[in-house]
């Protein structure tokens, strides 16, 4: 029973933050749309901020375990993306809200898994372990820094098709980084 009420509370928070700002959602709003009382959600929630913390922390869970096996660095980062597309409103409005750490901690973990296994995956050259931290630090903030341009822009541009031509355009260079780490270039 305790878990289906923290997701209907999920389900009614995500619903109300797709029509409105979060400062415009309070904790009546969220139980009311619910049906359920105060104390249920002070049960399973601390407040709305750890409410927020603790959507993005699953829903970076939810890529990490569904997409374990990749075959690409475009599909990891496509999916990645998904999320956003998906609840376009909603992170809207919390990347416009003082809950933006909580969506920037969610990126930064979903995009060094990404970078991570598509390096640990993909690249077969021995590299030293504090090259290949540097080259994974690198291309997470890349990426990071993609998504929040393209999210300070409102969204507005289809960054799928860009991701895929990023990837098309930067194909070798970590191969390149990883051979210049080992002495091979």
């Amino acid at each position: 029973m305790a878990s289906f009420t923290r997701k209907a509370i999920i389900e009614s928070f995500l619903k109300l933050l797709n029509e409105r700002p979060l400062n415009k959602i309070t904790i009546k709003d969220i139980v009311e749309d619910c049906g359920i009382n105060r104390n249920s959600f002070y049960y399973h929630f601390e407040d709305m901020s750890s409410l927020v913390e603790e959507i993005m922390v699953e829903e970076a869970d939810k890529i990490i375990e569904k997409y374990g096996d990749i075959s690409s660095l475009e599909e990891c980062l496509c999916v990645a993306i998904d999320f956003a597309v998906k609840n376009k409103k909603a992170v809207m409005h919390i990347y416009s809200s003082a809950s933006r750490e909580a969506y920037e901690r969610y990126l930064n973990r979903v995009s060094e898994y990404v970078v991570t296994k598509y390096i640990d995956t993909f690249v077969d050259i021995p590299a030293k372990e504090e090259d290949k931290e540097i080259i994974i630090k690198f291309f997470k903030c890349e990426l990071i820094g993609y998504i929040l341009d393209w999210m300070s822009d409102g969204m507005r541009y289809d960054i799928r098709n860009q991701v895929r031509r990023i990837c098309e355009l930067f194909e070798d260079t970590t191969r390149i980084a990883f051979e210049r780490s080992a002495g091979k270039l």
